[in-house]
């Protein structure tokens, strides 16, 4: 018979015998099939149970395992997205609720002195004193049950936790007793927390407490050190081997005698008069683990007046079979007294014993809590299905290993919850911790959704047929990848996004527009950029040519508060203001309202976006472990393969209705990690190849839409797969999914971050070329012309600039030696960087993937392909602070057209040739390998001329 199955009514009952000598059996198990079958309530009723105690292991057998919590998961998640710890929560509360309505009748019959059932605080804040305060306070409240006994950790950081809790009026377990030292500070603390209530005057009646005392686990520590010295002929063999299986219940009788002499002082009696309890010894840990002793050796052993042990279920039907019941706990406490001197005349450290068990057991606990959390979050994962996008990792063993025990140190160090505890040490312990804000910035939307809808509802009622964001960087690329993405929505704007200081390209979106029924967002979150300003200064004054002074009612802007931007918004009239978040980097604001606020105009589903973004941020919680953590899963193949494997090329592919994907995921990854000569480089876009055109320094992600894939994309990467290429790909069951990759994305970089050993959230290189375009367009406002600059070589209609020590290394006289010699600087883990000041349209971006693609198949380089000026907000970090792999071609051309910026002398052109020009002087500082070619001319000739010349010089 089993404590599963069935109890025993018989008047022999050891375990009902218990109760006459004081002491309250309880079971150290909860598992909601138990108690909804009866048996639970049986054991009340035929063995004289008293209470339960749960704790992480249990919960991990029980939830971890089977199906019994199956539907209940499966209704949370129909109607609500929650993380895995949340989870977790919800579960066990129902469990711990169900088995306190069952133990309620035994907590009214005996006056409150038993009938309780234990719920531990985490186990990840067992040295955090305020945090576990906080979480025992929250789980008391959540619970509800008047017999709920929260279990809070022994640690010298839980002892305060005691008293406060008691101070609280919450009924409180301490767990992981296993020295005397210990448990005199809990009693301390229990008895301190009682005072403080009489002192303001509260009842300290009714508020129980006990301390459990762990058993078994000191004889299991102290025997083998018997065992190996006997074994080792130690000449106190005999003494010691008398010993085993005696130290554990010797420090137990210690600990009860200490009690009795407590509850017999004035100081308690004083409580006591006023209406407490004491805080009972309660007897954890008492399964036998070696088979040499009794199986209730440590349930006979400790039979004693006003104490309670937590018996395991096996353990609990020994007792119930065999057990001996006599006041054995108050027989012989010399005899213990002895045992415990003998054991330190003999050098047996029961003191380093017990504090090696407590360090034990707190990571005990917390690895069966991730064990549990970690099975939880598989089967939400499961259950979710196709509402959460899936990823599927095809690794060399190589890197699959270190990946793995990336992951594992992820694990034992907490690396995700300090993380999400916004913990500068994870990175380079500077300002790290000021730039998270976006971790929580989807609640934050969720929360203000009204504001978004009630604006989408005003776009919608003006009848705008236009929508124009101008901006650059994190301000443009996510808002543009919703635009690309989603296309255009019956009854709202379309939506398009101009991040160019080219005046063709200018040119091109002021003739798709009509003005007078066109919103234009200005999107600048330092209100300072040069870009936005003089996009917005030419707009408006446009503009006010054909809508006068309703010119500024057709503007919105969306910037940080306080910033330059909201002061030329509110001087102009403009509609409507939105802010950003000062502790939100541009890269990491999609999901702000640098996102939001163009999806609203677009009329794009809110609260789907949104709701699909929630999953990303629920999926990469503090409570996910790394191994099922998708955003700790993509960050350490990144920050792995290229701290340990020199695959620091994050070639990124995407279905082509996402593919606009990839020009977000450059900026966040290069921008992010490329600096201190470090990072990773992401290569967008570069058509699948054959594996033979690729050099080791690879990590391809495919951004798979499951909705409508593309054949040859998924042919091509399953030939890379098996050629042993290094591949993530990531499904996106529909496109509205993109969200939840936005925040996933965000997370991965910055696990990748603290990987490679960067600051994530910074971008100490971008200035540099910021500041050389200053100086060069203030020239030109002062004196009305540029400052010198003459190319190196001229040929046909190609004009070349460099450095001088780049000059020096390329000799030749002709477009296809000084090219030649340019890229034969490349070499094996380089990459190649195009980098286009031309008007970007179907053609030139056509025209850039070809070459883009000759010159990858010739050198077996990487290659991105980049428009200016666009790319200094994004890659170009990486170009300049990170590694000096680089291999760059500027490529600029004559204007066909000019426009004006109002207000200044300078033009666009001016405005694009000094950034083109800052970019390269800064490059060249930087040491990095690069050269500029000029097309005078014909663009287009122009272009066909450099492309025969390109192909022939690699």
């Amino acid at each position: 018979m089993t404590a599963y199955d069935a109890g025993t009514s018989e008047a022999a009952n050891p375990l009902k015998q218990l109760a006459r000598l004081g002491q309250s059996p309880w079971l150290d198990f909860i598992q909601r099939s138990y108690t909804e079958s009866g048996k639970l309530k049986k054991l009340v009723e035929e063995d004289g149970l008293k209470g339960v105690t749960s704790n992480p292991s249990i919960f991990q057998k029980a939830m971890g395992h089977g199906t019994d919590y199956d539907p209940q998961i499966r209704q949370i998640l129909e109607h609500q997205i929650v993380d895995a710890g949340t989870l977790y929560e919800t579960l066990a509360i129902h469990d711990i609720r169900a088995a306190a309505k069952v133990l309620h009748p035994v907590y009214e019959q005996t006056a409150k002195v038993d009938g309780y059932v234990s719920l531990e605080v985490s186990p990840y804040l067992a040295r955090d004193t305020d945090a576990t305060i906080a979480e025992a306070r929250r789980l008391w409240l959540a619970v509800g049950a008047p017999n709920l006994m929260i279990k809070i950790p022994g640690t010298d950081e839980g002892a305060p936790a005691v008293q406060a809790a008691i101070t609280a009026g919450i009924n409180v377990n301490v767990t992981l007793l296993f020295s005397l030292n210990a448990y005199k500070k809990v009693v301390e603390a229990h008895i301190a927390g009682l005072e403080d209530r009489l002192s303001r005057g509260e009842s300290v009646a009714g508020i129980a407490s006990v301390a459990s005392f762990f058993v078994s686990r000191i004889d299991v520590k102290i025997d083998k050190e018997i065992d190996d010295r006997i074994a080792a002929g130690d000449s106190d063999a005999a003494a010691l081997k008398a010993l085993r299986g005696k130290v554990a219940i010797a420090n137990a009788k210690q600990a009860y005698e200490y009690w009795q002499g407590v509850v017999k002082s004035p100081r308690w009696q004083k409580l006591a008069q006023a209406g407490a309890m004491p805080q009972r010894l309660l007897w954890a840990s008492t399964s036998t683990k070696d088979r040499t002793f009794s199986d209730v050796l440590y349930v006979d052993g400790l039979i004693g007046p006003e104490t309670v042990n937590t018996i395991p279920p096996a353990t609990f039907d020994d007792f119930r079979d065999h057990g001996k019941v006599a006041p054995t706990l108050t027989q012989d406490v010399a005899g213990a007294h002895r045992v415990i001197s003998e054991a330190r005349r003999l050098g047996l450290d029961l003191d380093g014993v017990t504090r090696t068990l407590v360090d034990e057991g707190v990571r005990g606990f917390e690895e069966a809590f991730d064990a549990l959390l970690g099975a939880i979050a598989a089967k939400q994962a499961a259950f979710l299905g196709h509402r959460i996008t899936t990823t599927t990792l095809n690794l060399p063993a190589d890197l699959d290993t270190a990946v793995k025990a990336e992951l594992e140190t992820w694990r034992i160090q907490g690396n995700v919850r300090r993380l999400w505890d916004r913990d500068a040490t994870l990175w380079t312990g500077h300002d790290e911790a000021g730039w998270l804000k976006w971790l929580n910035i989807v609640d934050d939307q969720l929360l203000d959704l009204t504001k978004f809808e009630e604006f989408q509802t005003e776009v919608k009622a003006r009848g705008f047929r236009d929508a124009l964001l101008l901006g650059m960087g994190g301000s443009s690329l996510g808002p543009e990848v919703l635009s690309v993405t989603f296309g255009k929505h019956e009854g709202f704007p379309h939506l398009y996004v101009l991040d160019s200081t080219d005046p063709q390209q200018i040119r091109d979106f002021q003739d798709r527009i009509d003005i007078s029924r066109t919103l234009f967002i200005v999107s600048s979150k330092s209100g300072g950029t040069l870009e936005p300003n003089i996009l917005k200064a030419y707009f408006f004054d446009q503009a006010k040519k054909v809508l006068g002074e309703r010119a500024g009612s057709h503007f919105i802007t969306v910037t940080d508060p306080g910033s330059h931007m909201e002061d030329v918004a509110k001087k102009d009239g403009f509609w409507k203001i939105f802010y950003g978040n000062r502790q939100i980097g541009g890269r990491y604001s999609v999901l702000s309202d640098f996102g939001m606020v163009p999806a609203a105009v677009a009329g794009l589903p809110l609260k789907r976006l949104l709701d699909s973004a929630l999953r990303g941020e629920k999926s990469c919680a503090a409570s996910v472990p790394p191994a099922q953590n998708p955003g700790v899963i993509l960050g350490s193949v990144l920050g792995v393969a290229a701290r340990s494997f020199g695959r620091d090329k994050v070639t990124l592919l995407a279905s082509p209705a996402i593919y606009d994907m990839g020009a977000w995921l450059e900026q966040l990854l290069a921008e992010s990690t490329g600096k201190d000569g470090r990072g990773l480089i992401p290569i967008d876009g570069e058509t699948a190849g054959p594996a033979s055109v690729y050099g080791k320094d690879r990590v391809f992600i495919y951004l798979r839409l499951g909705e409508k894939p593309c054949e040859k994309q998924d042919a091509a990467f399953k030939r890379l797969i098996a050629a042993g290429e290094p591949v993530v790909t990531i499904e996106l069951h529909d496109r509205h999914q993109i969200t939840e990759e936005f925040f996933r994305w965000e997370f991965a970089t910055a696990v990748a971050g603290s990987i490679i050993g960067i600051n994530a959230f910074n971008q100490p290189d971008v200035e540099a070329s910021k500041i050389e375009t200053k100086k060069i367009t203030t020239a030109y406002n002062e004196t009305g012309r540029l400052p010198p600059y003459e190319p190196f070589a001229k040929d046909s209609c190609f004009a070349f600039y460099a450095d001088p020590k780049n000059v020096s290394a390329l000799k030749g006289g002709t477009a296809e030696a000084i090219l030649k010699a340019h890229f034969a600087r490349g070499r094996a883990g380089d990459y190649v960087a195009l980098l286009a000041y031309i008007d970007r349209d179907t053609a030139t971006r056509e025209w850039l993937q070809q070459v883009r693609l000759s010159v990858r198949d010739g050198l077996k380089l990487a290659t991105a392909a980049e428009f200016g000026p666009r790319f200094q907000h994004s890659t170009g970090q990486a170009y300049k602070g990170g590694p000096n792999t680089g291999v760059f071609l500027q490529i600029t051309c004559d204007d066909e057209i000019n426009l004006p910026v109002p207000g200044e002398k300078y033009t666009f052109s001016i405005v694009k040739e000094a950034q083109a020009r800052g970019d390269l002087e800064v490059l060249g500082e930087r040491g990095r390998r690069a050269l500029r070619v000029h097309i005078h001319g014909d663009l287009k000739s122009g272009l066909e001329k450099l492309a025969q010349a390109i192909r022939a010089a690699v």
